[in-house]
């Protein structure tokens, strides 16, 4: 069973940063993606950032290239990190990391590509 934790979120100013992990246990599969999706209150959830190992394909959402970026800890392989950069208020939500085992290119984006998600944690960004 696959099992994800997530930590990391919090209250931070416009600008700051904040960094967010994301635990994953019991993935067999050789190759496999972790992503972060968000979910702003009075919103449908949205993909923010991807990727997948071995390989280091990563995907990231428009809204979010050249702040955020998301990469796997080189040691503790089943962590997976978000670093959030230059936050602003639309960054405010709560994210989620959610794994695949079996997804395909095509559906890095999508929500419905993954079967394994996280409880998810509050990011809040206060002007």
């Amino acid at each position: 069973q696959v099992h994800l934790v997530e930590s990391g979120g919090g209250l931070v100013q416009v600008g700051g940063s904040l960094r967010l992990s994301c635990v994953a246990s019991g993935l067999t599969a050789s190759r496999y993606a972790i992503a972060y999706f968000r979910q702003a209150p009075g919103k449908e959830r949205e993909f923010v950032a991807a990727g997948r190992w071995p390989g280091n394909s990563i995907y990231y959402a428009e809204s979010v290239k050249g702040r955020f970026s998301i990469a796997r800890d080189n040691a503790a392989r089943n962590t997976v990190y978000l670093q959030m950069n230059s936050l602003n208020a639309e960054d405010t939500a709560v994210y989620y990391c959610a794994a695949s085992q079996t997804i395909i290119t095509s559906m890095m984006s999508n929500e419905r590509g993954y079967g394994y998600w996280g409880q998810g944690t509050q990011v809040t960004v206060s002007s």
